[in-house]
């Protein structure tokens, strides 16, 4: 059968979060999760259909693809086919060729499943690996210890105070309330939660949102960060364990998380919350234009 290449339209992307859902497992690579998908919607439906590509076979989604800015594809493949062969050269084609309409020319970064054939077969065609992360796990099979500051569920009342944190952790982000209404319209969200943690004063000093792929599944930090006038004391070790044990309450398997390796201190916090570091993980890219693949 064909492989058909598709945009899923607002319509269709709640099978592509479905799918999402499914090739989540422990011991699994780190890949692309349906709250990577349910962070985005902070852009809007329509927004989030335009960046979502499909690869499918007999009207089974293979692969799903979000593009996570104008030249990275994040892309993960169904743990079946990581090996496909049909299926990785279409894939190559498809990214290598601008007017496929996935990626332009010029230098564009793809992540991808560790292991899986398309990156082989990019590597072939020149593609060079981009600098390191490093995904982190935490088991949730026992109890998270308190993390020892006042912990808030985020609702809609309060979504302007969650947008303040993280436009003061991240710089130049542009996050509003406006935008977490958009983030909580999400079919993802639905399995989602926002916390912040409150210092003595009653200041929120810190976010994070986690992302339920479903019961037994591991759930996703994305994204976690400290109030740039808080750091160093200690709060983003309280609103990781935080995180942890919300996506235990909804019943996630374990928690995962991936931060750029240089950034040491991220790194640090997750490990004195409980996370243990997993082999680094690195995008592929390239500088220009290659020529079609081989």
């Amino acid at each position: 059968m064909t492989i058909t290449l598709g945009e899923p339209g607002v319509d269709g992307l709640s099978e592509a979060v479905g799918a999402l859902r499914e090739w989540q497992y422990d011991g699994a690579p780190m890949q692309l999760h349906p709250g990577d998908l349910g962070w985005f919607w902070r852009f809007g439906a329509e927004a989030t259909a335009s960046a979502v590509r499909t690869w499918s076979r007999g009207g089974r989604i293979l692969a799903v693809g979000l593009l996570d800015g104008p030249g990275l594809l994040r892309l993960t493949i169904a743990p079946d086919a990581q090996r496909d062969e049909e299926l990785a050269r279409r894939l190559v084609a498809d990214v290598t060729e601008p007017e496929r309409g996935v990626l332009p020319e010029g230098k564009v970064n793809i992540e991808a499943p560790v292991g899986a054939l398309v990156q082989d077969l990019l590597f072939e065609n020149g593609w060079k690996t981009d600098e390191p992360w490093t995904p982190l796990r935490r088991d949730l099979t026992r109890p998270v210890r308190d993390p020892g500051v006042r912990i808030e569920v985020v609702g809609p009342e309060r979504a302007h105070v969650f947008a303040a944190v993280q436009r003061a952790a991240f710089d130049g982000s542009t996050f509003t309330d406006e935008r977490w209404h958009a983030m909580a319209a999400g079919s993802p969200y639905a399995d989602a939660r926002c916390l912040v943690a409150c210092d003595d004063q009653g200041n929120a000093v810190a976010a994070v949102t986690v992302w339920s792929a479903g019961p037994s599944r591991p759930g996703l930090l994305e994204p976690l960060g400290v109030h740039r006038e808080h750091r160093r004391r200690g709060y983003g070790e309280a609103i990781a364990l935080a995180a942890a044990a919300a996506l235990r309450e909804l019943g996630s398997s374990s928690a995962i998380v991936c931060t750029p390796s240089s950034n040491v201190g991220a790194v640090a916090t997750y490990k004195s919350a409980g996370f243990r570091q997993r082999p680094e993980v690195r995008d592929q890219y390239r500088d220009a234009r290659l020529d079609h693949p081989r």
